[in-house]
This record gives structure tokens, sequence and C-alpha cells, in this order.
């Protein structure tokens, strides 16, 4: 009797003690869901809902599906803005992975001033990027730096790089590129050094060379960054709006060239004043968004 009855308490101080180390656990995960709800989900539902309105200032009217029937047959957001971001994302994504990938593999390998190097490869992410656009406004601009070295190579070239429809956008690829080519090498070489050693060894027994251990050994064990960095940059591509508003003064030009999705609903919603407009634009770039890297998961084979 005495043993069932010690059991019995054992049993429910266990099970107090369970209960108390799961309240612990429920109390902190509870302030960080309760943010990602507030500031995550819920705008996500309200953007929702107030796209069916007419909303300007205040609540307009309901309009029901006709501002997505607008967006539907939008020529500007469907022609430029979308295209715009697409042509740039199917451009900046692969010369970011392979700047990247480059210097990873670079610096990588056992050379002297290592360290420095993985720093200064690095030192352009860490400026802000309307900071870099600002100063690349002077630099390609008709008298700029860029102009005067192609001017002494024999390449006469007069006019502004970003007040030209032609290169505008190219500009923007080339600029973004290398700026977040140093956060590509951080990542690649995460994946770089957790390569086993063995790999090497035996590629190197089978008398492999530098670039065919690196296109039949290296690359292929790369998938998982591969994926990592192809998603993180075509989300983040997507999401284009900084430099191309400083380029173009917020306009989108010359000619719509430089006018991006992001870009499109802030004209939209801050200089239309159309706030249940702009919200079917961001509902139409959310599922953009969302697609992509879906359609990237499907290719890379991860499911």
């Amino acid at each position: 009797m005495a043993v069932a009855v010690a059991k019995g308490r054992r049993e429910r101080g266990l099970g107090s003690e369970r209960t108390r180390e799961a309240l612990v656990g429920y109390g902190f995960v509870a302030l960080p869901m309760a943010f990602f709800l507030l500031f995550f989900i819920f705008p996500v539902g309200y953007a929702f809902y107030i796209s069916r309105y007419d909303w300007q200032i205040f609540k307009g009217p309901f309009v029901g599906w006709d501002n997505y029937r607008t967006l539907y047959h939008d020529s500007v957001f469907w022609s430029h803005a979308v295209r715009n971001t697409l042509v740039y994302t199917a451009f900046v994504v692969p010369l970011q992975m392979a700047l990247g990938l480059t210097l990873a593999v670079v610096v990588n390998q056992s050379i002297r001033f290592r360290t420095f190097f993985r720093a200064a490869f690095y030192f352009p992410s860490l400026a802000a990027s309307a900071a870099i656009a600002s100063i690349a406004t002077y630099i390609l601009a008709s008298d700029g730096l860029f102009n005067v070295i192609l001017r002494h190579l024999g390449y006469h070239h007069t006019n502004a790089w970003f007040s030209q429809q032609s290169t505008a956008l190219p500009s923007i690829i080339g600029l973004n590129a290398w700026t977040t080519s140093g956060t590509m090498m951080l990542f690649y070489l995460a994946a770089l050094q957790a390569i086993p050693v063995d790999v090497y060894e035996a590629a190197a027994i089978d008398g492999a060379g530098a670039w065919r251990t690196f296109w039949k050994v290296t690359f292929p064990l790369l998938k998982p960054g591969h994926f990592f960095v192809a998603t993180l940059m075509v989300i983040g591509a997507l999401k284009l709006f900084d430099q191309s508003y400083i380029v173009s003064g917020g306009t989108g030009g010359p000619n719509y060239s430089t006018l991006s999705g992001v870009l499109y609903l802030d004209r939209v919603a801050f200089t239309d004043v159309r706030f249940g407009y702009a919200d079917d634009v961001g509902v139409a770039m959310y599922l953009l968004i969302f697609t992509l890297p879906l359609v990237q998961r499907l290719l890379f084979g991860c499911f």
C-alpha cells in the first residue's frame, strides 16, 4: 500500500514537473510567435482585406474583385514592372552565384593574406545599398569615372548609364551582383568547408585534375548550397526597390526601364494614393515571390 502511494506521488510530481517545463517552453516561444503573428501574418491578411476596397486615405467603398480585374488589364504592371523584375532576377541571380562561388573557391585555398581577401571581398556587402547606388550615379554619369576609363580604352560612351533605356537595368544588375557577391562568398565558403576531405583524396588518387575535381566532385556536392543561395537571391531580386528608386528618382524611368514590381507598388500607394489597388499589386508580388521558390525546390529535386 505504501509503495503504491509513493509511486502515485512520484507520478504526480513527474507530471507537474513536465507541465512546468512545457509551460516554460511555451512562455519562451509565446513572445516570438505573437510578434510573428502581429507583424507578419496579420499584415498579409489585412492586405487581402484592403485589396477589395477603394481604399485611399481612409476606408472607401467596397469594390469586390474590381481592383483585381483592373490589375489583370494593367499593361504598365505586367509589361514593364513584372517583366523588368523577372529579367532582372533571371540575370542577376546566376551572376551573383557565379561571382560568389568563384570568390569562395579562391579564398578557400591556402594562399597568403587569405583573411584579408575574405574581408576585402565581403566589405561591399556591409555598405548600405542606397549609399552604393547614390555613389554609382556619379561614377556612371556622362562625365563620370567609368566613361573616362572607357574613353582611355578607345570606347566613347558619352551618356549616363542610368539615363538610357538600354543600359539602365543592366547597370543595376551589374551593381547589385558586385554588391552581394561577398555575402554569396560566405555562404559558398561554408558549404565548401563542409565537404569531406576524403572525396578530394579519392579524386587525386584517380588522377583527376583541378578542373575535373571541381566539376565532378565539388560542384555536385554543393547542391544544398546552390539551392540555399538561389532561393535567397531570387527572393531578394524580386523585391528590388531601393536601387531602381534612387537611379530613376522614383519614376522607374527612363521609359519604365527600371520600374520594378515593388517600385510600382510604391508609386500607386504614395503617389496616386490608391492603397486598395496598391494592395492588389502587393498580393500579386507576394504570390510571385511565394511561387518561384517552390519552382526552385522542384528544379533542385528537394521534394
